[in-house]
């Protein structure tokens, strides 16, 4: 569904990204993994078309997408800091970027959002009035009733804690499953991209360290970096790591 080839990024004659390559198919989820200033940023701005690459193309379907610009590619974006406006009720937040589209979205679908993200209860409120996840819900529905080809995540899960964070894990999967909708996350954390994703692409420096599934990063790590990336730097022991996966390693 979506091919990356060849994406290099530099910035002032400094190179943030350097030959980027991976593809992700429809409705499978995609972490983009790596500690702070690695480039993973970039390269989902350049996804989004935020952002033009220096060299490389991004294909969507068959079709290079670069040319096209962001308004014009379908993709949307949630932010970390779930960027709602805070003199609007929740729902007013939901419906607001619909004001603007040409193609209309049914009233059916813009509940059944609501429903599957449980936010009935809360739609009258104020965004002020609204915990953490309820926010991160109404951001994802708001972004949701847009219809994305692909939905971006920046740090979805950081400002987020316990029950809570669990509980968006699961609905963010519950999306890509019930609906196809293939999902781009951008976290430093990875317990987090290892528990949510399809595929990993571990970002090092600009330069891809290791592309795969949670399961094959973890039997087989392709460096150093990253064994200690995912194990010492976050102090993960590895049997506990390797029991999410049902699994069991000397």
């Amino acid at each position: 569904m979506l091919l990356v080839e060849n994406i290099c990024k530099s910035f002032g004659g400094k190179e943030v990204l350097k030959d980027i390559n991976f593809q992700i198919g429809e409705g499978e989820i995609l972490s983009l993994l790596g500690p702070s200033g690695c480039g993973k940023t970039t390269l989902l701005n350049i996804i989004l078309g935020l952002t033009e690459q220096s060299e490389g193309q991004v294909i969507y379907k068959g079709e290079e997408i670069s040319h096209i610009p962001m308004n014009k590619r379908g993709f949307n974006i949630v932010f970390q800091d779930f960027a709602l406006f805070p003199h609007l009720t929740a729902y007013e937040n939901i419906v607001y970027g619909l004001k603007n589209r040409n193609a209309k979205v049914q009233k059916k679908d813009v509940q059944e959002y609501i429903d599957f993200l449980e936010l009935e209860p809360h739609l009258h409120k104020q965004i002020n009035q609204l915990s953490g996840g309820q926010k991160q819900r109404v951001s994802i529905a708001r972004t949701l009733v847009m219809q994305p080809k692909i939905l971006l995540l920046d740090e979805p899960l950081s400002a987020l804690d316990g029950v809570i964070k669990e509980s968006i894990k699961s609905r963010i999967q519950q999306i890509a499953q019930d609906f196809g909708l293939t999902i781009i996350i951008v976290t430093h954390d990875p317990e987090e991209a290892l528990t949510i994703s399809n595929k990993v692409l571990i970002i090092n420096e600009g330069k891809v360290a290791q592309f795969g599934t949670p399961q094959q990063i973890m039997a087989q790590p392709a460096d150093p970096f990253i064994e200690t990336f995912i194990l010492k730097q976050l102090h993960i022991k590895r049997k506990n790591i390797y029991r999410l996966f049902g699994e069991r390693h000397a």
